[in-house]
């Protein structure tokens, strides 16, 4: 089983450069291979744009091997490159953008399916805004107001990503909806990173982590480490 890297928002420059690296040496170091998946910004075509931007980041970070792979939608979900590339990646990031484009992009595809098992050989898999939110049990669909599927490696678990910004607004609406799944808000340059157990999480970066669970707020500033089930 690998780790899991969840960010908030505003992903590759300032304090993200901590969790990030982090990810990095988790995954081996500088020669691991990273691989961008920018799905969540093909509606709007700007794939090849944001999938630049995190070749250049991890770059600037030291990492030598990283690609943006061109996984845009359920025809290239099903590219028998793109799923090569995956199976052998040690760091693997969603960038965001549409979180129900990317969810339903990636769910029951070979490439997610590639992923998972770059991942159960030790892999980070690592997803911002968009991207942290379809890797739980759980997302918010924000232009329906509909709950939705996630791809399940986070259980019972929803992301509220940009949280201090206008993430910290869906919290109300969604809190009834959903009386036994936790709301995790994670602030824009901060990430959260597991223990390769799923159990307890390092908050990383500029800002913090709130977590609304049975009637009660808790938050978690950078340095600190939770348990989100407790």
């Amino acid at each position: 089983m690998g780790y899991l890297l969840l960010a908030g928002g505003a992903e590759f420059g300032k304090r993200m450069a901590e969790p990030d690296q982090k990810a990095i040496t988790l995954a081996g170091g500088p020669n691991a291979p990273i691989r961008i998946i920018p799905t969540a910004a093909a509606p709007d075509r700007n794939h090849t744009r944001a999938g630049n931007n995190g070749v250049n980041w991890f770059k600037s970070l030291g990492a030598q091997n990283v690609t943006a792979l061109p996984l845009i939608d359920k025809v290239s979900a099903a590219n028998d490159k793109i799923i090569s590339e995956l199976r052998n990646a040690k760091l693997i990031y969603l960038l965001g953008g549409f979180p129900e484009y990317l969810g339903t992009t990636l769910k029951d595809s070979p490439a997610w399916q590639a992923a998972l098992d770059a991942y159960q050989g030790g892999a980070v898999i690592a997803g911002s805004s968009a991207g942290a939110m379809v890797l739980c049990q759980r997302y918010y669909h924000p232009e329906t107001g509909d709950v939705l599927e996630g791809l399940g490696l986070v259980r019972n678990v929803l992301v509220l990503p940009h949280h201090e910004t206008f993430g910290k607004n869906w919290a109300p609406r969604l809190l009834p909806k959903l009386p036994g799944v936790s709301l995790l808000g994670i602030d824009e340059r901060t990430g959260l990173l597991d223990d390769g157990k799923g159990e307890n999480w390092s908050v990383l970066g500029q800002g913090s982590a709130t977590i609304y669970q049975g009637g009660q707020v808790r938050v978690y500033n950078t340095g600190q480490t939770f348990d989100i089930n407790h």
